[in-house]
């Protein structure tokens, strides 16, 4: 109890990284809901990890064209955002626009992205002398530096991605289950389109400038498929899934703290376990229905 006092204490040493912890988990479920909806899954893998990519190819090219940039300053984090969001938004449009030509196994798109995004990080990042350990901390997400300039790019982009996403929830929501309906409707497929994959880039963005790529992908999909367990309607499973995201965030947060454990993993750990135990009490709920109709 003395812990979790200490954490939620206004004079805690770490709570800037607690307030970053559970913005992420708060906000990386309502865009997990549309990749679940549109079955795509395992872009939340890939992107990611291109994303990171971005970060570390900025960071060369101005060090190229500029010289070394200032670890820890307003600057870095603008230049870090621009390279991310640049390369998430163009890694997701060509991986759309690949999956609507159908022409190879999406498995085998997404992995080939995943693979040519890690090698080009660990490659750019080993042409970079200037503060390859800062730039190394950075890409693996390390929640516990954030710093109150971090937290202020989190508020500046996380804050329209949820107006965004709420705002025009049933233009998304319609675009996302039937594409041909939203045509007849006389709806401009292609602009929503755009609209979901700016918040997709922006919020992959920043939770792996954040977080880094493991948790980001862990609360892009881990929450909603949660939720999606347990609710029917689409308001409730966007509500349901970043609440339990924003839930497991603090609570991993907790377990980290107090057992000594890394941040990231124990997060994905925990909002795991719940999806497990969330698992198990359907499967046991939907066997006794069928026991009592028989």
């Amino acid at each position: 109890m003395s812990t979790l006092l200490e954490i939620l204490s206004p004079s805690f040493l770490l709570r800037d990284a607690v307030i970053a912890s559970v913005l992420v988990g708060l906000v990386c479920p309502l865009v997990g809901v549309y990749f679940v909806l549109r079955r795509m899954i395992f872009f939340g893998v890939a992107l990611p990890q291109v994303s990171a990519a971005g970060i570390a190819f900025s960071f060369w090219l101005y060090r190229m064209l500029v010289g070394p940039h200032q670890h820890g300053e307003a600057p870095e984090q603008a230049l870090a955002m621009v390279g991310s969001f640049g390369f998430t938004l163009l890694a997701l449009l060509l991986l759309v626009g690949l999956e609507r030509t159908g022409r190879e196994m999406i498995e085998a798109r997404i992995g080939t992205t995943y693979a040519i995004a890690a090698a080009t990080t660990i490659l750019i990042l080993a042409r970079d002398p200037h503060g390859e350990a800062q730039m190394v901390n950075l890409l693996k997400g390390e929640i516990l530096a954030a710093n109150e300039t971090s937290l202020h790019l989190m508020f500046y982009v996380l804050c329209p991605v949820v107006v965004l996403l709420f705002a025009f929830r049933k233009q998304l929501l319609l675009v996302s289950f039937d594409r041909d309906m939203a045509t007849v409707l006389g709806m401009r497929v292609t602009l929503w389109d755009a609209l979901l994959y700016l918040t997709i880039g922006a919020t992959i963005a920043i939770g792996v400038m954040t977080a880094g790529p493991l948790v980001t992908f862990g609360f892009l999909v881990i929450p909603p498929i949660t939720a999606r367990l347990v609710t029917r309607r689409m308001l409730t499973f966007s509500i349901a899934a970043s609440l339990i995201g924003g839930a497991t965030a603090f609570a991993g947060f907790y377990c980290a703290y107090r057992f000594d454990l890394p941040l990231g993993p124990a997060e994905v750990a925990l909002a795991s376990a719940v999806l497990m135990v969330v698992a198990v009490g359907n499967v046991m709920r939907v066997g006794a229905r069928r026991r009592r109709a028989t």
